[in-house]
């Protein structure tokens, strides 16, 4: 048979009694610590005035922003009718269900609040928080592949895997390809652009390219994803998560723009 086959890893990490801890949630809970620790560094470092207290909040509706918009865009964006039909599934949050881009507009919900509140730069603070975003990304995707959830499309690929809810047949390993190019490049590519004194100095400018970025990855990993099953494609072999993209895109162009006051062609 072709394909590697799936590790045999258990989704739950640890127990104690009654209590399951899951790779999916500590996934979460490491990516929130991280960055905790790294915007309080960088604060410090570029003298933002944000002061550790300032951070604890901030991380606080982040929190919040993260789990309610991500949990309430599944919902809107993926749920179905089964989910409205009965809402209170909406709560059920150990049941795994998240969208990346109702998370996002959770994230900005939350940091406007914040900024209105702490008189803070709005996106100086948008700027601090998505360097930091892909790490939690890239291990939500790692654990998105210890639960056999999320997987590509069937392929012959020598790097197939056969995925035991896929039906063992051989899949592109799609969670990994998010991780790679939304965790590992995109860190890499918004923390090496922060580093320039001009990137930092134009307010919004990470922001942007965050949203650019993502939106194209997605986009491009959504042709090897297995989509929804009770979503299925769209006209032309669209997916519901490169039509969500497409705005964003569209959005980061215009920020990036205005930022650098640069005519967009239309």
């Amino acid at each position: 048979m072709t394909g590697l086959a799936f590790p045999d890893i258990s989704p739950i990490m640890f127990s104690i009694g009654p209590v399951a801890v899951r790779w999916y949630s500590m996934a979460y809970l490491i990516g929130i610590l991280a960055g905790w620790w790294l915007i309080r560094r960088n604060a410090e470092k570029y003298q933002t005035g944000l002061t550790p207290q300032h951070i604890e909040d901030l991380i606080f509706y982040l929190t919040l922003g993260v789990v309610l918009g991500g949990r309430l865009g599944y919902a809107v964006f993926y749920g179905g009718r089964e989910m409205w039909a009965e809402p209170w599934h909406i709560l059920e949050l150990w049941k795994g269900g998240m969208s990346f881009h109702g998370g996002v507009l959770g994230v900005i919900l939350a940091v406007w609040l914040f900024a209105r509140k702490y008189r803070f730069r709005f996106l100086l603070l948008t700027d601090l928080v998505v360097l930091y975003l892909p790490i939690g990304l890239f291990l939500g995707r790692l654990a998105n592949f210890v639960n056999d959830e999320l997987w590509g499309r069937v392929t012959d690929v020598p790097w197939a895997v056969r995925f035991p809810a896929g039906g063992y047949l051989p899949r592109h390993p799609s969670q990994l390809y998010e991780a790679l190019l939304e965790g590992v490049v995109m860190f890499a590519v918004l923390n090496f652009l922060w580093r320039y004194r001009s990137i930092r100095e134009k307010s919004g400018t990470v922001s942007a390219l965050f949203v650019i970025l993502y939106g194209l990855f997605r986009i491009v990993v959504e042709q090897f994803r297995e989509p929804d099953a009770h979503m299925g494609f769209f006209f032309g072999g669209i997916t519901m998560g490169q039509m969500l993209s497409v705005p964003l895109i569209a959005i980061g162009v215009l920020v990036l723009c205005k930022i650098w006051r640069v005519k967009p062609l239309m």
